[in-house]
């Protein structure tokens, strides 16, 4: 998988998978609902970016730490560290949820209130699980992700303790 920065990833329209590391729990707010205690650990965010500037814009934000809570993963990119993104050009937010169906979902409606067919946008990463096995199930049926590094951290993230790099498989619950 090839490593880039930001500067390369295309201005056009796309999908993305933003991965966050949070080191303490942090409460979410999904709306005026009362606050969900989000764990420490890894999480993906799956989004797009169709809007002006395309992907590079939206990463862009994404990858800051300064700027004003907007979105439900604002929250996250504020209060963790940006481990960096894939990118995927004409790529489908919920298309990539769908490839990610092996992982938790761990807040019902997070990034995903305007979207009648996934629970969550947002997913649990467990040490366990290999980046290998996120990028082959990102790349199903497309051409491969482009890996933008963070600027938290400038290589891709890795589970220094996992040895699985098996292929996903997809849970009962996934469907």
């Amino acid at each position: 998988m090839q490593r880039l920065s930001l500067d390369c990833c295309p201005d056009a329209g796309g999908a993305y998978v933003v991965a966050l590391r949070i080191a303490a729990p942090v409460s979410v707010r999904l709306g005026k609902a009362a606050p969900v205690a989000l764990a420490a650990g890894r999480y993906l965010y799956c989004g797009s970016a169709y809007g002006p500037g395309g992907l590079r814009a939206r990463l862009g934000r994404h990858f800051r730490r300064d700027k004003s809570v907007r979105w439900h993963i604002d929250q996250l990119t504020t209060a963790g560290d940006v481990l960096g993104a894939w990118a995927v050009a004409q790529g489908d937010e919920c298309e990539l949820v769908r490839r990610l169906g092996f992982l938790h979902s761990p807040i019902a409606g997070f990034g995903a209130s305007d979207c009648p067919d996934c629970r969550s946008h947002l997913l649990r990463w467990p040490q366990r699980i290999a980046r290998t096995a996120i990028t082959t199930a990102l790349a199903a049926g497309a051409a491969g992700p482009l890996w933008l590094s963070g600027p938290a951290n400038p290589s891709p993230p890795h589970a220094a303790a996992s040895r699985d790099t098996s292929r996903p498989r997809p849970s009962p619950e996934a469907g």
